[in-house]
């Protein structure tokens, strides 16, 4: 069975970096699209920035795009969420999910597994 653990989040001031690692284990790593989401409280889930298995497709948020990068180790069964320039807006609880069914949507419904979460608290 595919699991998945985020590390990374924490408390931080606006404008500073953070970065989320996912660790992947239970699978072929390779035959996996990656994503990662988020839930603000009261707000509904929404993707932030995915990656196929051969990373032809790399996927960002608007609100993210220049901000936030991803990356994977295929070697190391990571995926990693780059989070710079950090605001406000950006506090949630940050989610990775894998799929290996669409590569190339960074929805929710399009992901199969998915870890606990961890919270990224941003301070204006």
């Amino acid at each position: 069975q595919v699991q998945l653990v985020e590390s990374g989040g924490g408390l931080v001031q606006s404008g500073e970096s953070l970065r989320l690692s996912c660790a992947f284990s239970g699978g072929t790593f390779g035959h996996y699209a990656i994503g990662w989401f988020r839930q603000a409280p009261g707000k509904g889930r929404e993707g932030i920035s995915c990656i196929s298995p051969s990373e032809d497709y790399i996927y960002y948020r608007d609100s993210v795009k220049g901000r936030f990068t991803i990356s994977r180790d295929n070697a190391k069964n990571m995926v990693y969420l780059e989070m710079n320039s950090l605001k406000s807006e950006d506090t949630a609880v940050y989610f990775c999910a894998a799929t290996e069914r669409l590569y190339r949507q960074c929805a929710g419904p399009a992901y199969d597994y998915w870890g606990q979460g961890t919270q990224v608290t941003v301070s204006s």
